[in-house]
């Protein structure tokens, strides 16, 4: 049978041309912080929807999407203002943890992790400022991609902080993430490449993350048996970043001798809440202040210091900005991956006391500050169910790196879960 005979016998000649739909025949959600035509951005605050029009344009990333072939099903509950990452929102209520009901879904793009995580939909979008992918993505134990700073459109979504601001998604497999991925990255192929390390400090496993879950012995397992030992190494990340990124001299001081913190991440982590603090009074605050929206507990308070603080140090922040991304790009080079936990440990139980929420919250913000201050991508791994519990890993690399990444996570995906098998069954 010739080729045309068996084209006319498969579509009945009717096409002149197919088009490529990349992601037909999947589902999704969106975070209610993306404008869709028709409807209001709700933004996580009613006060919010009721004082805002319905977008007369829909955000680029979510019609592409649709285009791509994908069937969008709704949107989805948000912390307030994206100024969370624990998921509970008093008004709209929290939405459940599939994967650990008793335990908060993580934020601020709650309902979008929750979504997938209970199979609601194929992927979701989200948006990860702070690590409100990354957080959800680990507590609900999904995987979650926070791409490259600036690599995909943020325009036409409500802002937070644009310094940080990223559109991230979420999926249960791997397949689907990199398949969303590819399409939302837009970027050329490109063969694949081996890393040429792998950095898996110590400090930061021992001292940040969980003891529990052994994740350090399980990505060092892992990265030795894909890519050789040679190329593993576990130099402590504190040293480095003390010695390279010089302007953090000026608030060290603040946190040396404080317990279970790494004094020189703790800066990181405070430069870059003091930046989005800003960032987020010159987006809404003027809005705060006509509107008077009430807040819920713990939002409220982060809300109006940021209005409150004292920005005389912005600048030296924003060196401590450039400074870092500079110094981790050369740290890693071309090809190298930075393994690290992507929260200091199991998701919190709900209505956690504030006390120990807030220290969490200090762990949290010195892993997930490195990603944010960079702009470096990451990729949340689940690794399964320990204790009951969901335990994951991230891995990063340098700006403008994505593909490069998830070809990474193909990769070492299966033998990490292995590994961890392996280390938890012991």
């Amino acid at each position: 049978m010739g080729d045309e005979e068996k084209k006319n016998n498969e579509d009945y000649g009717a096409f002149t041309e197919k088009f490529e739909l990349p992601l037909r025949g999947l589902t999704f959600v969106v975070k209610d912080i993306f404008d869709v035509e028709g409807f209001v951005s709700g933004f996580g605050n009613p006060e919010w929807a009721r004082t805002h029009e319905p977008a007369k344009w829909t955000s680029p990333v979510v019609l592409s999407t649709v285009m791509a072939g994908a069937t969008c099903l709704g949107r989805t509950v948000m912390d307030e203002m994206a100024y969370s990452i624990n998921g509970e929102n008093v008004h709209f209520g929290t939405p459940k943890n599939p994967c650990v009901p008793d335990r908060i879904p993580g934020g601020s793009s709650s309902g979008s992790a929750v979504a997938v995580a209970a199979n609601l939909s194929d992927f979701s979008l989200g948006t990860d400022t702070g690590g409100s992918v990354r957080v959800p993505a680990a507590y609900c134990g999904i995987f979650g991609f926070r791409p490259s700073h600036g690599i995909i459109s943020t325009e036409k979504m409500v802002p937070m902080a644009q310094s940080f601001d990223t559109v991230g998604w979420f999926a249960r497999d791997l397949q689907t993430l990199t398949r969303v991925g590819r399409f939302l990255l837009q970027l050329p192929s490109e063969t694949k490449r081996e890393p040429s390390r792998i950095s898996i400090p110590r400090d930061i496993f021992e001292i940040l993350g969980s003891q529990t879950d052994q994740t350090f012995q399980i990505i060092n397992a892992s990265a030795g048996k894909i890519l050789g030992s040679h190329r593993v190494d576990n130099e402590d990340l504190e040293g480095y970043i003390c010695k390279n990124v010089p302007s953090v001299k000026y608030f060290i001081n603040d946190y040396q001798g404080k317990e279970e913190t790494l004094p020189a991440l703790a800066v990181i982590s405070h430069a870059m809440r003091l930046i989005q603090r800003f960032e987020f009074k010159n987006n809404h605050e003027e809005w705060i202040n006509t509107t008077t929206p009430n807040f819920g507990p713990g939002i409220k308070e982060r809300i109006y210091d940021a209005l409150n603080a004292s920005y005389s140090d912005l600048n030296i922040c924003n060196s401590i900005k450039a400074e870092l991304k500079s110094a981790l790009t050369t740290f890693l080079g071309d090809y190298g991956i930075l393994a690290i936990p992507t929260v200091p440990g199991p998701p919190p139980k709900l209505l956690m006391d504030p006390i120990l929420s807030e220290k969490y919250r200090a762990k949290a913000f010195s892993l997930l500050s490195i990603a944010g201050m960079t702009g470096f991508c990451q990729i949340n791994i689940p690794l399964g169910m320990h204790n009951d519990l969901p335990v994951s890993i991230s891995l990063l690399a340098k700006h403008g790196s994505d593909q490069f990444l998830l070809n990474v996570a193909e990769d070492i995906y299966s033998n990490l879960v292995e590994q961890a098998n392996i280390v938890w069954d012991s």
